[in-house]
């Protein structure tokens, strides 16, 4: 998630008295074209994943299958760049973890149709999780939610309102008004921001396990953010503090290690 797209979002939401959400989700949400030599993964043990929406939006997205898995992960992604920025992701949970997955483009990212908004991308990750469940052959509520950034909003989102095996959590925010509000001050983004992903609100609803991570030297979301999202959550959850952590920084061998153990403690998936 970038400092400047959100500046811009408020500055036109201001000129606009909060009226025209649409130049606020151009700024917000950062797609990016797929690279013409990623079109074929290089690792034959990826697939190509084509997912319908609802609404009729084809989502495009990578799934790897681990043997005898210990979970079925879905992977929502940030505000920029699509999931061909993202292969370590798969190798990570797929080659590390023993676990299963989906990485996906929520739509107008990488080879998805459509245009992103806040609505459309919820729509997106439920859309992806349905299709994961089937091709997996589990419930969708057997699933393993983790979001990276924006992608926890979407996260959240889905396990607050249907649940999840697990949640995980990666330098996310409490709300984008909230991380906006952090870096203008003087402004009343809350009033003016159409775009909420107010996160706060909706994990209390989430009863299931929750991992969550942060760099304590996160200039883009505040550590207080996550800080105050995981102060709002319901137990169990436990929380990995990053010393000298920034937004985009990778996977550190502490939160791995965490996740490892997360993942192993899981309840167990009905059979």
């Amino acid at each position: 998630m970038g400092v400047t797209g959100l500046r811009g979002a408020l500055v036109l939401a201001l000129l606009s008295l909060g009226g025209c959400a649409s130049l606020e989700e151009s700024l917000i949400f950062h797609p990016r074209p797929f690279p013409d030599e990623d079109r074929k993964p290089e690792d034959a043990a990826f697939e190509d994943a084509w997912v319908e929406t609802p609404d009729g939006v084809k989502l495009h997205g990578w799934y790897a299958e681990a043997n005898e898995p210990r979970a079925v992960i879905l992977y929502a992604h940030g505000n920029g760049g699509n999931i061909a920025h993202r292969r370590w992701v798969v190798r990570l949970f797929r080659e590390y973890l023993k676990t299963s997955v989906l990485v996906f483009d929520y739509r107008g990212y990488g080879r998805s149709e459509g245009t992103p908004t806040e609505a459309g991308i919820l729509v997106d990750a439920r859309a992806a999780r349905r299709w994961l469940a089937k091709r997996a052959g589990v419930r969708e509520t057997d699933i393993v939610l983790v979001g990276n950034s924006l992608g926890g909003g979407v996260a959240v989102d889905l396990a607050a309102k249907d649940g999840a095996r697990g949640l995980v959590l990666e330098n996310t925010f409490s709300s984008l008004p909230d991380v906006a509000a952090s870096h203008l001050k003087l402004l009343p983004v809350h009033w003016l921001m159409q775009t909420r992903l107010d996160s706060t609100a909706k994990i209390r609803n989430y009863k299931g396990p929750l991992l969550q991570t942060h760099g304590q030297a996160d200039d883009i979301v505040p550590f207080a953010l996550g800080q105050r999202l995981f102060q709002a959550a319901n137990e169990p959850k436990q929380f990995v503090a990053i010393p000298a952590g920034g937004h985009n920084d990778p996977p550190t061998r502490e939160y791995v290690d965490a996740l490892e153990k997360f993942l192993v403690k899981l309840p167990p998936v009905p059979r």
